[in-house]
């Protein structure tokens, strides 16, 4: 397993993003993000944080961003993720690459127990339209946000302990506000 710790350096990315152009994370040098890992496209868990992530990214000050990576084919994700209308990027990792890198997680009993102790999260994702089809990636992929600094160096490594496990919003606005001086 290859986690990631505070004081590490990141792992640069380069991927497909669903504007159809490639990214890569080298063009971040010099300012400070959060690099966060979901699970499927169709996610229902997945898709509420990343509609969060999109209307609360106005209270985070620049030069702070967001890359959001999925484990998914790009054009299933095109599909599904273009809705969000995100100011930061999304990629797709279908393949895995970076999932193994960051050594994010697989985990049966992290599926189930997401399913249970979120099941109101759970209900309103369905409810908003979130339905969990066609699954095109693991369901037992778990999610994992990582906040780097300006040098890229990671200072928080948050590994979900359930599909529905995030850092905090609060924790990306204080380390964000810290970032830029704030």
């Amino acid at each position: 397993m290859n986690r990631k710790t505070k004081g590490q350096p990141c792992i640069p990315v380069s991927l497909p993003a669903i504007d159809g152009k490639d990214f890569d994370s080298t063009h971040l040098q010099g300012r400070p993000f959060m690099l966060s890992f979901f699970r499927f496209a169709t996610c229902p868990f997945c898709n509420l944080r990343l509609n969060m992530l999109v209307r609360r990214f106005g209270e985070l000050p620049p030069p702070f961003t967001i890359v959001a990576i999925f484990d998914a084919p790009l054009a299933h994700l095109q599909r599904h993720a273009k809705k969000h209308r995100a100011p930061f990027p999304i990629l797709a990792d279908k393949d895995n690459i970076y999932y193994r890198a960051y050594g994010i997680e697989h985990s049966l009993g992290g599926m189930l127990k997401g399913m249970i102790t979120r099941m109101p999260t759970l209900i309103k994702g369905l409810a908003s339209g979130y339905i969990p089809l066609p699954l095109r990636g693991s369901l037992l992929t778990m999610p994992a946000d990582f906040l780097i600094d300006a040098e890229g160096i990671i200072q928080t490594a948050y590994y979900g302990r359930d599909e529905g496990d995030h850092l905090p919003f609060e924790d990306i606005r204080r380390f964000a506000a810290e970032e830029s001086g704030q």
